[in-house]
């Protein structure tokens, strides 16, 4: 069974607390719950973090790199400025697809860059919690091709 990395950056916790209108009310839990639920009709394996540490996230890569099959992320405000996330993914050499609730291209002039992007497969936003569940169809179908 293939293993897939779900990580969710900083203040990804406080879903269903922080700027609803936004990222909507329902909670990281509800979230992670969706995704088990996609994950077992997949027949795949998630191991999820949330961290509001960049050096933990990255760590949790290094770790994960030999055992998963690819990674699922959002990186929340990490996204506009963190290198060393962007060159961990790079690093391990897994196919990623980045994911963000709201549209980060309708939004501040500085959350319109990415500098993940241009590690990942496919950048996925604005659709909410079928962000991610559309993200991790698309990373185990590529898988599935290229595996």
């Amino acid at each position: 069974m293939i293993s897939i990395l779900v990580i969710h950056g900083p203040n990804l916790n406080l879903l269903g607390e922080r700027e609803p209108g936004h990222y909507g009310r329902r909670t990281l839990a509800e979230l992670d719950r969706e995704l088990y639920s996609q994950a077992q009709k997949l027949g795949i394996r998630l191991l999820i973090l949330q961290s509001n540490h960049e050096g933990v996230l990255i760590d949790f890569i290094h770790e994960q790199r030999r055992t998963a099959a690819g990674i699922l992320i959002n990186p929340g405000a990490l996204t506009h400025y963190s290198y060393a996330l962007r060159d961990a993914i790079a690093g391990v050499n897994l196919p990623a697809i980045e994911v963000h609730l709201s549209d980060i291209h309708k939004r501040e002039a500085f959350r319109r860059k990415s500098v993940i992007r241009e590690v990942c497969l496919e950048q996925v936003s604005g659709k909410g919690f079928d962000s991610y569940l559309e993200g991790l169809k698309l990373l185990v179908d590529y898988i599935g091709k290229n595996g």
